[in-house]
């Protein structure tokens, strides 16, 4: 019988071994360009924080000689830490163990950290690099991703949950990180897909290279998958622990507040003139925005896909808000099937997680052309119609230029029940463009004309200086107030301090049906 000396010396040899990452696969890992598994941990947490949970897994598969081979912690770190003193789970999937590759024990590992999150109502990350299914566990591993896609599903809007990509992530395993909050990928070394390179050149016979396909900068230019790249992995955790500031570790409690020294009565005197006197001359939102919230405190999300819309988070009078606002500098600030996706997915993290929304509105209107129809704008643009319509948390509007038709409506309108509605007196509130409507409203006038051309101009003149204004609006109440545009951050944070005490309930449902 061993002695206890002799176990406790067991016990720190099988932790020793469970720690340790074959050199060769480690120096193949880093020659990618990538950390090992327990790398990007203590990269990404306070330093001590981590504790491992399951070190001593294994799997339990015999055929095709795997039994012979059983590595401690079955190609999976799995546990709890700290990032800026507030706790996290995480797994760190190991590529230098079985490829990464997800068997049923792997799965067990990362269910069980999800359902801890869930317990704790803490925040769970996955940084995943895996090269999918394990082949030899067969179904066992497409169950154990199921209980991965089931787990994401119920944490959805309970926790926050980020993932991620520092490597492959192909086939069924992209599933889970898509139904997560936030997904982060690795510029060259991190790729995203369905099906591979090989297998669509065989299907399809198109020719298509690994990061064309799913690299990074491709799901976060064309696809709309992720919402953030980074130049290395030690970028993506920075952008991590940036992203968690703004956060609650859950559902039930307010996102941190962070005290500034930002004059909450400062005004800015460059957004007197930001609005060219031109209405069809573009300008840049971004200003707008890093002119109004705490200084330096916005972070864009998913900056380089449907930049026609800029959604992020942003600090004001120290308290996080998400921000959505229209962008001039891109498609005129117009709505189309894209930019509607993409806010309404953010409304709705921001409702769910008790983070209240800036909305600053200079949109024309929804893009026209077959493309957008044929595409489903309508059903697009409802998503974010409905999304506005079903937050309950403090909305807060400013219209700085053209609020136009149903764009109008779906930008966080009064009739949906914003909360605060200003406008600058740049404001054009109206169904549509003074030079479309007139066309419309003296069509036969205009037909009859000496010199349609000149009474055109006379027509758009007299309707800009009736409608393109935003006093009608104020005159019924569907503006609260207009507002001189330096003004914009005290008006906002005077709002928010009282609406930070809202109080509002739906009706009882088992569920909305929004329109996907």
């Amino acid at each position: 019988m061993k002695t206890t000396r002799e176990r406790i010396e067991d016990l720190r040899r099988r932790r020793e071994r469970a720690r340790t990452t074959d050199p060769q696969a480690a120096e193949k890992q880093h020659a990618r360009g990538k950390m090992t598994a327990r790398e990007r941990i203590e990269k990404l947490l306070d330093p001590g924080s981590f504790v491992e949970l399951d070190a001593f897994a294994v799997h339990r598969t015999t055929a095709f000689g795997m039994d012979r081979h059983k590595p401690l912690g079955d190609g999976v770190i799995t546990g709890y830490g700290a990032i800026d003193g507030r706790h996290v789970c995480l797994f760190s999937q190991d590529f230098t163990v079985f490829g990464g590759s997800l068997g049923e024990v792997f799965a067990e590992k990362i269910c069980k950290v999800m359902d801890l999150s869930l317990r704790m109502g803490v925040p769970c990350i996955g940084l995943n690099d895996s090269g999918g299914a394990r082949i030899q566990e067969g179904v066992v591993s497409l169950g154990g991703y199921a209980e991965i896609f089931y787990r994401n599903v119920m944490a959805s809007g309970v926790v926050p949950q980020l993932s991620v990509i520092a490597g492959p992530c192909a086939g069924g395993a992209v599933y889970s990180p898509a139904m997560t909050d936030f997904i982060l990928m690795v510029k060259g070394s991190s790729q995203m897909f369905i099906t591979g390179p090989d297998v669509i050149k065989t299907v399809t016979g198109e020719d298509v290279g690994f990061e064309e396909l799913g690299g990074a900068m491709t799901h976060n230019s064309r696809s709309g998958v992720a919402h953030f790249a980074a130049d290395s992995e030690e970028e993506a955790f920075d952008q991590v622990r940036a992203l968690l500031s703004f956060l609650p570790s859950n559902n039930l409690e307010d996102p941190p507040f962070v005290p500034t020294d930002d004059d909450p009565d400062r005004m800015d005197e460059s957004l007197q003139t930001i609005i060219p006197d031109n209405p069809r001359k573009p300008y840049d939102m971004l200003q707008v925005i890093e002119a109004v919230v705490d200084e330096g405190s916005f972070l864009e999300v998913q900056p380089f896909w449907a930049r026609n819309i800029i959604i992020g988070f942003a600090r004001l009078d120290g308290h996080a808000v998400g921000v959505v606002a229209n962008q001039p500098a891109h498609l005129a600030g117009t709505l189309d099937i894209d930019s509607s996706v993409k806010a309404a997915r953010f409304v709705r993290f921001c409702d769910a997680f008790n983070i209240p929304l800036i909305t600053f509105v200079d949109v024309p209107g929804f893009l026209p052309g077959t493309q957008q129809e044929y595409g489903g704008i309508i059903r697009h643009g409802a998503k974010l119609l409905y999304a506005y319509c079903e937050a309950t948390v403090p909305k807060l509007t400013v219209i700085t230029r053209k609020a136009y038709g149903g764009a109008y409506d779906v930008m966080a309108s009064k009739h949906i029940r914003a909360d605060f509605n200003v406008a600058w007196p740049t404001a054009e509130i109206a169904v549509m463009g003074a030079d479309a409507a007139v066309k419309i409203i003296f069509r036969r006038e205009l037909a009859q004309a000496a010199d349609p051309v000149t009474r055109l101009a006379e027509l758009v003149e007299d309707y800009q200086n009736r409608f393109a204004n935003p006093y009608i609006a104020a005159e019924r109440g569907y503006l609260d107030d207009v507002i001189e545009p330096r003004e914009t951050r005290p008006v906002l944070i005077r709002a928010l301090r009282l609406a930070r005490g809202k109080r509002q309930t739906l009706p009882p449902r088992k569920h909305g049906n929004i329109p996907l």
